[in-house]
């Protein structure tokens, strides 16, 4: 039996959860977002909260079950609130612009690092162009956005520098002695 799946997910109000078969699509005031749950999986909504059932016993479908309601849970928080993760640069002429539906990455390489900001991210680049907030309704989306961007330059363990998270705290290392 999972803890977490047994739980229902609240429903807010200005935000619609349909259920059609396996497909969950929740829409609000951020956007709209779907999602295929398992087969062994069954969703229902219930006035104002969404409930999930399993069809067995197994202790893989309990972990499933749990999933699935966690995620759509997520997809009902992204549409009311949305989702941001701040991230910093670090390092002499390190910066991040915006040249249209780009994020242009200065890094310390021989050239820019061009990114293409997907569908449904915002990306908000701070006034001395060392802080980014990479934010928007999907969860996945925002982090896989983010984990792809640190992935360009990461903090290295010596001096620090590279492109972090704001609230990441990285282990530094003692440099060589004499």
């Amino acid at each position: 039996m999972s803890r977490v799946g047994k739980n229902p997910v609240a429903i807010p109000s200005g935000v619609t959860v349909g259920v059609e078969g396996r497909n969950v699509k929740v829409a609000g005031p951020k956007g709209t977002l779907t999602h295929t749950i398992p087969h062994d999986i069954t969703a229902k909504v219930e006035g104002n909260e969404v409930t999930f059932t399993p069809k067995g016993d197994a202790k893989r479908l309990s972990a499933a079950w749990g999933t699935a309601r966690a995620l759509v849970r997520n997809m009902v928080e992204g549409v009311t609130n949305g989702y941001s993760i701040k991230m910093k640069l670090v390092g002499v002429g390190y910066r991040a612009s915006m040249q249209g539906s780009k994020l242009n990455l200065a890094l310390g390489y021989s050239h820019p690092v061009n990114m293409d900001i997907p569908q449904g991210i915002a990306v908000e680049v701070s006034k001395d162009q060392t802080e980014l907030t990479i934010s928007g309704a999907d969860k996945h989306a925002v982090g896989m956005f983010a984990a792809e961007a640190r992935a360009k330059r990461p903090p290295e363990p010596f001096k620090g520098k590279g492109l972090r998270y704001a609230a990441e705290y990285i282990n530094m290392k003692e440099g060589k002695k004499k």
